[in-house]
């Protein structure tokens, strides 16, 4: 079960976090220091079941439900229900990162446009983003025990041509824009398909 540290390089606020598969899927608990909260469940096929970011006393409770995503977003008690023709969220979190790539199953060289509910800032604000990504290359890393595949996906956003790059190495982010993996307690679980 991995557990470490990620850092979010804006404002230099550390994640600690958890994740494991599961007998249906995946899970990720990470709570930052400055007190926002990411637990992410997805399913077999990593779908995103259930999705809870908390910041403050502002809260987004939500998941897929068929092809859109539904979620309850609220400042305190009482939320209004929002819904989307979407896949996934994204947000400020790491575990988006992985939960998307691995929903994609993508081969190396494939390719495939995505629209996503992101979410984020301080007001855990919703919006629809189209995405492409694409598996650009897997290469493999020598260490202590195995090979370790780290995939890099090249990440465009579709409206204002904005690219950056992303590496995994199974549930874990080794290195995205604004997120350096800090410390890492135990080997990522290699999962290419559904957990």
């Amino acid at each position: 079960m991995p557990s470490g540290t990620y850092l979010h390089l804006d404002g230099e606020i550390e994640e600690t976090f958890q994740c494991a598969p599961g007998a249906g899927g995946w899970r990720y608990v990470g709570t930052r220091a400055d007190g926002v909260r990411t637990d992410l469940v997805v399913d077999g096929r990593w779908r995103q079941i259930r999705v809870e970011v908390a910041a403050g006393e502002r809260w987004v409770r939500g998941g897929v439900t068929g092809n859109e995503l539904a979620w309850v977003r609220a400042a305190g008690g009482t939320g209004d229900e929002h819904g989307a023709r979407a896949a996934a969220f994204v947000g400020e979190s790491p575990a988006f990162l992985v939960a998307v790539a691995r929903w994609l199953r993508l081969e190396p060289g494939a390719q495939r446009d995505v629209a996503l509910v992101r979410l984020g800032g301080p007001s855990l604000a919703a919006l629809t983003v189209r995405q492409r990504w694409r598996l650009a290359d897997v290469t493999e890393h020598a260490t202590e025990t195995a090979p370790l595949p780290v995939e890099r996906y090249e990440v465009a956003d579709l409206e204002t041509a904005e690219a950056w790059a992303v590496h995994l190495a199974g549930d874990v982010v080794l290195d995205a824009p604004g997120i350096e993996l800090a410390a890492l307690a135990s080997p990522p679980n290699l999962v290419t398909g559904g957990a």
